[in-house]
C-alpha cells in the first residue's frame, strides 16, 4: 500500500493507519481552534471546509459510525444495518457535503421513557446521513470549544459530570455557598410559541 495516508487508494479496512489518520484532523482541529481564538472566520471557514473534505476526516466519521457507535446495528430508513469493511471504503469515496443535497427522511421510533409508561419518538437518520453528521461534528466542534464557557460540561468532549462535580466540590469547599434546586420539568410544555 502506499505510504502517504492522504492518497485516496483503497486500503484494506484493518491495516488503516488510524493514528495517523487522527493527527492529521488533530492538526486541523487545532488550526480552527487557533483561528476561532484569533477572530479570523475567512480562516475557519476555509480550514473547516478543508478539512470537511479530507479523506482523513471522512474515514475517521465512517469508523465512527459503523464499528464505534452504540447504535451501529441500528438500520435507518434505507435498510442498512451494518457495514462490511468492504462496503465502508465506498461509503468514504461518497461523502460529499452540498448544499442542494435533500436529506433521505429519517425512520421514526417510539422509545419508552426510563420509569414512566410514556414514550418518545426517535428519529433514525440513514448510515450516510450519519458519516456526513460526523465529518461536519469533526469541522465544528474545534470552532465551537473556543468560545464555549470554561464552566460548561454538558454534551463536550472530554467532559463529563465527575468533572462538573469536581468543579463545584473545588469551588464550595473552602466557602459555605447558597444551592437553588429548581424543577424544570415539562415547563417548556406550558410556554407558548
Amino acid at each position: 500500500m502506499s505510504r502517504n495516508i492522504t492518497n485516496r487508494r483503497v486500503y484494506d479496512w484493518k491495516a488503516v493507519p488510524w493514528r495517523k489518520l487522527e493527527k492529521v484532523v488533530f492538526k486541523l482541529q487545532k488550526r480552527i481552534y487557533r483561528a476561532t481564538q484569533q477572530g479570523n472566520k475567512r480562516l475557519v471557514r476555509r480550514l473547516q471546509g478543508l478539512l470537511t473534505r479530507s479523506w482523513s476526516a471522512k474515514m475517521i466519521a465512517v469508523r465512527q459510525v459503523t464499528q464505534q457507535n452504540k447504535g451501529k446495528k441500528t438500520a435507518g430508513v434505507d435498510g442498512v444495518t451494518t457495514l462490511k469493511p468492504s462496503e465502508r471504503q465506498p461509503l468514504v469515496r461518497q461523502l460529499r457535503i452540498e448544499k442542494r443535497r435533500k436529506v433521505q427522511p429519517t425512520r421514526r421510533v417510539w422509545i419508552p421513557k426510563p420509569g414512566r409508561d410514556e414514550k418518545r419518538p426517535l428519529g433514525i437518520p440513514t448510515m450516510y446521513d450519519r458519516a456526513l453528521q460526523g465529518v461536519v461534528k469533526i469541522a465544528l466542534e474545534p470552532e465551537w470549544e473556543a468560545v464555549f464557557e470554561a464552566d460548561s460540561y454538558g454534551f463536550r468532549p472530554g467532559r463529563g459530570c465527575h468533572d462538573a462535580i469536581a468543579a463545584i466540590f473545588n469551588s464550595i469547599r473552602y466557602k459555605p455557598k447558597w444551592v437553588l434546586d429548581a424543577d424544570i420539568a415539562k415547563c417548556f410544555d406550558k410556554i407558548d410559541h
